[in-house]
């Protein structure tokens, strides 16, 4: 993962015209600039804009999991699980690898079609990459930047702690960007969902698959 820190944003969005207000202005405006190569997607997590390629097959195979997962949970509820969308918050963008949100969600459009207002997402997930910058961000900055968000619940699948484990985060202190309520199980252990549209949905091995000695 690649990640533009504030000092190096000048050089990086060169087809910026119009000048800048605030920092958030300079990072969503070097974040609509951009052009990536085909394989990349970029988000703005807490001040930066962070590049990264898409998952390997393992990462995939898992977010396919729990997205039709929870599809079929959601099913005739009003809601669908989402995935390869731009989740909006101000002037912070990221794409979750899996979220809830309404199946009829055009009054949530943001930016003129570019992503879907976070307020209207009840549920985000994470697949933790194996990269030391990918845990970071998925355990640490995106936990922070979601509960400021108040995203209700925040799931991280996470391959690289142990032998896998689930964490299963709850009731945003958006003033504070953290979650009162935690939950982490290894796999083979099952967790369920603790509030929102997808409330009881149980996360277990056929989403994780089986720990495996030596991960």
């Amino acid at each position: 993962m690649t990640a533009l820190a504030h000092e190096t944003l000048e050089a990086a969005m060169p087809k910026v015209t119009t000048p800048p207000s605030d920092l958030d202005d300079v990072l969503w405006q070097a974040w609509k600039a951009m052009e990536l190569p085909e394989g990349y997607q970029a988000e703005i997590v807490e001040g930066f804009i962070e590049v990264s390629p898409t998952g390997r097959y393992s990462h995939g195979r898992t977010a396919n999991r729990l997205r039709r997962a929870l599809d079929r949970e959601l099913d005739g509820s009003g809601f669908s699980a989402y995935q390869d969308m731009n989740v909006i918050h101000g002037r912070k963008v990221w794409i979750p690898d899996v979220f809830v949100a309404p199946e009829d969600g055009e009054e949530h459009v943001a930016e003129g079609g570019l992503g879907i207002d976070a307020a209207a997402v009840h549920l985000v997930a994470e697949v933790v990459s194996p990269d030391a910058d990918s845990r970071a961000r998925d355990r640490e900055r995106k936990r922070r930047a979601y509960a400021r968000a108040g995203i209700p619940v925040y799931v991280i699948v996470d391959d690289q702690q142990g032998h896998g484990s689930v964490t299963v985060l709850s009731d945003p202190v958006p003033g504070e960007a953290r979650y009162a309520s935690e939950t982490t199980v290894p796999y083979g252990t099952a967790v369920t969902v603790p509030e929102g549209p997808a409330k009881g949905f149980t996360i277990d091995e056929s989403i994780t698959g089986v720990p495996e000695a030596g991960r």
